[in-house]
């Protein structure tokens, strides 16, 4: 049984939505942010960065109390507004690539504990208590998990219903964007929502695990400081996406190594063949065309490589991703890369990215090869968290990657 849950967002008002809406942080190079901070006082990136207000870098728990001030100035001066009464939220996206439309609501942290929303990756630790200390400081989330689910033609249908009257938001963005929100304030079309989840069974996290496992921190530690809980305080529900696993688009991440152990290129070659069928490019930019089978790029050419049925000893659904054969059998044996977290022999880049990143960084010295495959499945993802199992790291891209500051949470 999933449990959605409606909730009072903090908004911008209609006409600064598209003002205010930011990208990811993390998507912003150096100059497109100082433009943004410079030339759009709305922007939520103030919020952000609130260091660009007194010309200088913050960081640490004084960076967390600047961010609250600077959201606490949106709210004062009216930028921001709370609906005055708890609502589902459809949200709409239209890029080049992708056209989703899911639910922003509050997921429950009892679900996260109990398993209902299954995982498929693992989180470190210290990233966990950051995030929960940042929550808990600034007293608001505006990034949702996302969560996705097998699709049920009879919710799409709610959702079309209440799409045909004018949204809350429309808007574009440079990106060629667009973007559109609709308010859900009907306790019967809540209930109607509320009870197709009801009978799901379990949910999948599809990206945000992290901000899941801290909210969940957040919420016990809350709970245990509350001699006055009852289950209904804001804290035992997090912010969330809901939305059908078909509107997903999902990535690979392409590996970048800096060195070849000590290897001479015709020596690692030479090891790659004892599991793989080589076959080399040149300049032809291969593409892999079905599981197993990889791109490689050395020494200025291409390589394809193609993984030897005699290697192909699978025990699990994770021994069968392309992700963990290619740590097991290349970058752990033959690259002495153990932990991928952590080592800063490697780098990861989204597989969307054209191949021509990748090329340039290693053709530029900054990495000496690099590898691709095939994006993981929506299916190959459910497995892995129905058994229990975790992917190695950045073994998906996924989108929608939705705009921060349309619809805050708060604790």
């Amino acid at each position: 049984m999933v449990k959605i849950t409606p909730f009072k967002a903090v908004r911008p008002q209609r006409a600064k939505a598209g003002l205010v809406a930011s990208r990811p942080y993390g998507e912003y190079n150096e100059a497109e942010m100082r433009a943004r901070l410079d030339y759009n006082p709305y922007s939520f990136l103030h919020i952000l960065n609130p260091g660009y207000k007194f010309q200088q870098t913050i960081s640490g728990t004084q960076k967390f109390q600047l961010i609250k001030n600077r959201y606490l100035e949106f709210k004062e001066e009216n930028t921001f507004v709370q609906d005055e009464n708890p609502c589902f939220y459809i949200y709409k996206m239209e890029t080049r690539d992708l056209s989703c439309c899911g639910i922003i609501a509050a997921a429950s942290a009892e679900d996260y504990k109990n398993g209902i929303i299954k995982k498929h990756e693992e989180t470190i630790a210290s990233r966990e208590s950051l995030f929960k200390d940042y929550v808990k400081t600034v007293g608001f989330n505006t990034e949702p998990v996302l969560l996705t689910y097998e699709d049920q033609p009879e919710i799409q249908e709610i959702l079309a219903k209440i799409m045909q009257q004018n949204p809350e938001y429309e808007f574009a963005t440079r990106q060629r964007e667009m973007h559109y929100l609709w308010k859900v304030d009907s306790k019967a079309e809540i209930e109607q929502i509320q009870q197709f989840f009801s009978k799901m069974e379990s949910i999948y996290i599809a990206d945000g695990h992290h901000r899941s496992a801290s909210s969940f921190l957040l919420s016990q530690e809350s709970a245990k400081n509350n001699e006055h809980h009852t289950g209904k305080e804001s804290y035992n529900h997090f912010l969330s996406y809901f939305i059908p696993e078909n509107h997903l688009k999902i990535y690979q991440f392409r590996r970048l190594i800096t060195d070849l152990n000590d290897y001479s290129k015709e020596d690692f070659l030479i090891k790659l063949d004892e599991h793989f069928r080589i076959e080399n490019r040149k300049l032809d930019a291969y593409k892999p065309e079905q599981k197993h089978h990889f791109k490689m790029y050395l020494d200025g050419e291409f390589y394809s490589l193609y993984l030897r049925k005699t290697s192909m000893h699978f025990t699990d659904t994770l021994s069968q991703l392309d992700c963990q054969i290619l740590y097991d059998l290349v970058l752990k044996p033959i690259l002495g890369i153990n932990d991928l977290r952590n080592d800063k022999r490697i780098s990861y880049i989204p597989g969307k990215n054209d191949i021509l990143e990748m090329k340039n960084l290693i053709d530029n010295g900054e990495f000496a090869i690099g590898f691709g495959m095939l994006p993981v499945s929506i299916s190959e993802i459910k497995k892995i968290a129905d058994e229990g199992l975790t992917m190695p790291p950045k073994s998906t891209y996924i989108e929608p990657k939705l705009r921060s500051g349309l619809t805050i949470y708060e604790f």
